[in-house]
């Protein structure tokens, strides 16, 4: 299990979904994705596309006007 940092600051919607996908496919199964944004849309984007794609969102976390999500795939 390796865990790898996805830098999604000052992307709008959909991007950060979209990178998220991305790296999520280069991972191994059992891995930990940490995305960091700062788009609040995301909040619910990010979630809801992890339970569509049967991905554990571990935790979300605010931080300074960053949203950290930790994300098993």
């Amino acid at each position: 299990m390796s865990t790898q940092t996805l830098d999604c600051r000052r992307l709008l919607c959909p991007m950060p979904v979209i990178r998220t996908q991305n790296a999520l496919k280069e991972l191994n199964d059992d891995d930990i994705l940490e995305v960091i944004c700062t788009d609040p849309g995301t909040l619910n984007d990010i979630p809801t596309w992890c339970r569509i794609n049967d991905h554990q969102v571990l935790s979300t976390e605010e931080v300074d006007n960053e949203i950290i999500f930790q994300i098993k795939k």
